[in-house]
């Protein structure tokens, strides 16, 4: 073959991939991940990932930040408000896949995400103005950090509510540690361990969303904040409690957790993880018997890790529990069974992941407190 035929297959072979390079960039550019737009006196941010029901990737939390930051000072914002896009979710959760490969490669991704999220997390809480969070649909673990610790959260018919962590060797971060432990009784504890999944009213009725409005409302809600002139987070809670008002939809129902409320209080107050597997099982109810065979899936590692967790957490401030989920999260990214739970439950899906250690008996306190311990220079700081 000619050196003049070999350069030109080479010529063709660059701009073949030149063309793909420019497709995708254009391709990417026409559909951003996250959009940030100022609608009025409103900034409005839309997580626009709704083939992978909103998941919160790096590029995201990196978009978001500056902005949020931007609009606290920016005299012409007023409240912020944030939405998912494609009518299944808010945001299902953060992209566990990236950070899980980033782990094994010994990528900095696997420091970063967790840390810039955390930061994320805590301006939320900490935001300035009113900020309001549509949970119309999937919400789990990222997207209930975006959400839970901001002044408004508006549940509807479709919101799904989970911190589903221990089920991947992980633990409920993004703040689980502060909201999680100051709901009522022993629900907190419970809705960690266990994973167990709220819907609609009830995620309202549980302290996790300020108010309920019907999906079908969502759209006209929305208008009426943004059109609002230089509102103060009263004005916006008046708004808020009229569409909650015209929302009718499953009120007679009773909370889902109703029947069980006291059982919970009773069974998951024990002082120790094994302590709530004995309750559990001498109990012999439905109830408690279901709730066993649920935690005897789960990551013994990670179950231990969350109790304590939510038991420190009870007493410490937002910034303060994220400095210790932070250095939580690296004993994570640092242990094995992380990287097996998502294998099993992500990856390969087959739901039979080989936890080490196998059983709570196992799982010394020293390994638990180790994952506590200061990262020193590492450490999250704000």
């Amino acid at each position: 073959m000619s050196l003049t035929v070999l350069t030109s297959a080479y010529r063709l072979r660059s701009v073949f991939r030149l063309q793909r390079i420019q497709s995708h960039m254009m391709s990417s550019h026409v559909d951003p991940e996250v959009l940030l737009e100022k609608v009025g006196r409103a900034g409005v941010i839309t997580m626009n990932r709704p083939k992978v029901l909103n998941a919160l990737n790096f590029t995201m939390i990196r978009q978001i930040y500056p902005q949020l930051k931007k609009w606290e000072k920016d005299n012409e914002t007023d409240i912020v408000i944030i939405k998912g896009a494609g009518g299944k979710a808010f945001c299902a959760g953060g992209d566990i896949r990236a950070v899980t490969e980033a782990g094994k490669a010994g990528d900095s991704l696997a420091q970063d995400f967790f840390r810039e999220e955390y930061i994320l997390n805590n301006t939320i809480g900490a935001y300035r103005k009113p900020y309001i969070a549509l949970i119309d649909g999937i919400t789990m673990g990222g997207g209930v950090g975006l959400s839970v610790h901001g002044r408004f959260r508006v549940a509807t018919e479709k919101t799904l509510f989970a911190m589903p962590e221990t089920a991947i060797g992980l633990f409920p971060d993004v703040g689980g540690g502060y909201f999680l432990p100051r709901l009522q009784g022993k629900l907190g504890l419970f809705l960690a361990l266990t994973g167990f999944r709220l819907k609609g009213r009830d995620v309202q009725r549980a302290g996790l969303a300020t108010h309920f409005v019907e999906s079908k409302k969502i759209p006209d809600l929305e208008k009426e904040l943004v059109d609002m002139k230089s509102p103060s987070a009263e004005d916006v809670s008046r708004v808020l409690d009229s569409y909650q008002k015209q929302s009718s939809l499953d009120s007679e129902k009773p909370f889902v957790l109703d029947r069980h409320t006291s059982d919970i209080d009773r069974l998951f107050s024990a002082s120790s993880v094994e302590g709530i597997m004995q309750n559990l099982k001498a109990d012999g109810s439905e109830f408690a018997k279901k709730q066993a065979e649920i935690l005897s899936k789960m990551s013994p590692m990670s179950m231990k890790i969350t109790y304590k967790q939510l038991q420190a957490g009870a007493a410490l401030s937002l910034p303060d529990v994220l400095v210790m989920e932070y250095r939580l999260s690296q004993a994570c990214m640092r242990g094995c069974d992380f990287y097996e739970g998502v294998r099993a439950v992500l990856v390969d899906k087959d739901h039979n992941p080989k936890w080490n250690p196998s059983t709570l008996e196992e799982v010394s306190d020293h390994s638990v407190d180790q994952c506590f311990s200061s990262l020193g220079e590492k450490d999250l700081t704000f």
